[in-house]
């Protein structure tokens, strides 16, 4: 396994951009999920490599992603993030914006059992 860096101190100004411009869905599932209301602590906008996640669980190596609709056209960026990040060891769950907003609590299933499995 490739060892990564975190919160890269050359993207701390990106990721308080990140954190002041959250969308809906972010500020949405950050009410759910700060403050280990799952039994553990996330972080919202945190860096592993080169790449700024939207939550991240250092505990349980645990990324959790939002995708707009800029995401559509995207996907195959998304994926190769995705699979570069998982290659340092975080398991990558990602939803759309819209799933968050219109059924928060399927997503809070969807990640509390992800956290309860053990790790691939």
């Amino acid at each position: 396994m490739k060892r990564f860096v975190r919160n890269s101190p050359e993207l701390k100004g990106r990721r308080q951009e990140l954190r002041n411009r959250a969308t809906v869905a972010e500020r949405l599932l950050w009410k759910r999920i700060q403050r280990s209301q799952l039994g553990v602590k996330f972080r919202r906008q945190y860096s592993v490599g080169n790449y700024i996640l939207d939550f991240y669980c250092p505990e349980k190596k645990l990324a959790i992603e939002l995708d707009g609709s800029t995401h559509s056209d995207r996907w195959d960026l998304d994926e190769y993030r995705t699979r570069t990040v998982g290659e340092l060891g975080v398991k990558v769950v990602r939803f759309w914006n819209e799933e968050v907003e219109g059924n928060i609590e399927r997503v809070m299933e969807v990640i509390s059992t992800t956290l309860l499995s053990p790790p691939s």
